[in-house]
């Protein structure tokens, strides 16, 4: 045995001559004495085991096994292994031998070299890399090279455990951070969830912006809803969906429709950094709310491959809520319009000073999210960003899902019917689309983002399923965008203008048939008062003739003049052709 492998034995090696003795033969009595000396715990090891080697009844045994184990530090099985060995091997048999090849890996220098190269790589400049992270990508290069037996997790450790050793030593101040290694979740069906990399579980969860928004025209309009999913790794905001709808499953399809696309955002968002999140969860982690409990969400779980599960408890939920406060803290009351997350304590002149619209409001999200929120470090994760973390933790590059396998997740709207020339009527607007023409006459069903409609997407019902015809584009706006809450703002202003001008002209056709009705007589009426006036013409005819020739003024000229016009124009009215008119 080497005694550099056994720190508790020490073995020392002498000749001693052995000149002038006699023995049976003639060859020379040389012996090596080997003088063994034991450390103090072996020292104590022996005591102990001399101790136990009186004898003694059983119950007298037991009690001595149990101080044994007590001043030992161990167990008693530990104990009683350890007088096996001395009955065994002796004084050898109470040290601890070591291996070998201790201080060597038995892994091959293909994976330690592998192991502390993407150390190494994965911590250069402002990458970090944890261990774990090593690990899962040992995991994914085995798979490549189609290896059933990669190094483990604690092998990467054992491997990087000098160097993190020697980092440990450089600083000064251990840094404090989320290790992020044994994260669990437990579900409502009582299985726990090991949060093991990026894009193992997503969580998802509402909550209503305490910013009050205006239309296009300044007018009031509400509070709108924002939906987040966050990856529970390494705590990024993955996707969002901002709208006036009301939680339901289609709201949360259309985050999770974000979440899993790549993002690409136009330059009026003045974005210094990429929303470089996306891919598809294993494992889709919500409260129990119903719209995280419909038929429509399990249904997109099953097509897209991920399953769904419902939090044990709230109190489990804090990964998600917590950046609804970060946000409301940070930038929504910094914004005009802010009405603050007590009612009692709200603002008077919130509504005076709103003046954001939806698009805009969602624009600074945006910015907020990608340049700040994401590109921040968590105070469990060390000097490593949400973002780094999520890039870091991911076993594989996640593969682009195509956009047409996501059409699921997007809002259907009532059906529609085709019109002449392939054209369709959907909130106000007129669309055509290619080959619309040939279904002229068929009942369609659309789905749109409600972030820009003037692009639709037209699907048939053919048996149980549905099948992609062709896009159809808002005529006039084909350059344009306009979102679902902007179409409806508009509906409404031209329905409240339209309500006013039908009002308007309802009163004054009331007015006009009363008084069509009161100046019109009836037969027996016009009658008596043509009678009446030819009585008073006979009369005044009298009158004339048996009065003297008079100088007639010319304003008695002229009014005479105007009641004679007066009962030349009234007009005798037929009472079956009034019928006939009016439809009475």
């Amino acid at each position: 045995m080497n005694s550099q492998q056994n720190p508790d034995l020490a073995v020392h090696t002498s000749a001693i001559p052995t000149e002038g003795l006699q023995g049976e033969s003639d060859r020379p009595l040389e012996s090596n004495v080997i003088v063994i000396e034991l450390s103090e715990s072996a020292q104590l090891k022996l005591e102990v085991i001399q101790s136990l080697l009186e004898p003694c009844d059983r119950t007298t045994y037991g009690q001595k096994l149990k101080e044994a184990a007590e001043n030992l530090g161990v167990s008693v099985r530990t104990v009683q292994r350890l007088v096996k060995k001395w009955e065994q091997d002796g004084v050898v048999g109470l040290t601890q031998t070591g291996r070998g090849d201790k201080g060597k890996h038995r892994i091959g220098e293909f994976w330690e070299n592998f192991i502390l190269k993407t150390y190494r790589e994965g911590n250069k400049g402002s990458k970090r890399m944890t261990p774990k992270q090593v690990a899962l990508r040992v995991q994914a290069k085995a798979r490549e090279l189609e290896d059933s037996k990669p190094p483990n997790y604690r092998t990467v450790l054992r491997v990087l455990a000098p160097l993190l050793e020697k980092q440990e030593k450089a600083k000064s101040i251990r840094s404090p951070g989320w290790r992020g290694t044994t994260l669990s979740v437990k579900t409502r069906e009582g299985k726990d969830l090991s949060v093991d990399y990026s894009n193992h579980v997503w969580q998802c969860d509402h909550t209503r912006v305490d910013v009050l928004l205006v239309d296009q025209h300044g007018d009031i309009l509400s509070r709108p809803w924002l939906t987040t999913v966050i990856d529970t790794y390494s705590r990024c905001i993955m996707g969002i969906n901002l709208g006036f709808d009301a939680p339901s499953s289609q709201v949360v399809a259309l985050a999770l429709r974000h979440a899993i696309l790549p993002k690409r955002y136009g330059l009026e968002y003045k974005l210094h950094c990429e929303w470089g999140t996306y891919g598809k969860p294993e494992h889709f982690y919500t409260d129990g709310g119903k719209d995280f409990r419909s038929n429509h969400l399990s249904q997109i779980g099953a097509q897209l491959g991920f399953v769904c599960h419902l939090r044990d408890r709230p109190s489990e939920g804090g990964v998600v809520e917590r950046p609804f406060k970060t946000l409301n803290e940070q930038l929504f009351s910094t914004l005009p319009g802010y009405t603050g997350s007590n009612v009692q304590e709200r603002p008077e002149d919130a509504h005076k000073d709103a003046k954001l619209t939806l698009r805009e409001l969602e624009q600074l999200l945006v910015r907020y999210i990608v340049d700040r929120y994401n590109q921040s470090i968590d105070a469990r994760m060390g000097d490593q960003t949400r973002f780094d973390r999520w890039e870091a933790g991911l076993p594989t590059v996640p593969v682009p899902i195509p956009e047409r396998d996501l059409d699921i997740c997007l809002m259907k709207q009532s059906r529609r019917t085709v019109q002449r020339g392939g054209y369709l009527q959907f909130q106000n607007l007129m669309y055509r689309g290619e080959y619309l023409a040939g279904y002229a006459g068929e009942t369609v069903n659309l789905r749109f983002d409600p972030r820009d409609i003037t692009t639709i997407l037209v699907y048939r019902q053919e048996k149980n399923q549905e099948v992609f015809l062709t896009r159809a584009h808002a005529q006039g706006l084909e350059t344009e965008q306009l979102s679902l809450d902007e179409a409806l703002a508009a509906s409404r202003r031209l329905r409240t203008v339209g309500k006013t001008i039908s009002n308007q002209s309802l009163l004054q056709e009331v007015i006009d048939r009363d008084a069509l009705v009161t100046t019109k007589k009836s037969r027996k009426e016009r009658q008596k008062l043509e009678q009446a006036i030819l009585r008073s013409a006979a009369v005044d005819e009298g009158k004339t003739e048996s009065l003297p020739s008079q100088v007639v003024e010319p304003d008695e000229v002229e009014s005479t003049q105007t009641d004679q016009s007066q009962y030349e124009e009234i007009e005798v009215w037929d009472y079956e052709q009034l019928r006939e008119e009016y439809g009475l």
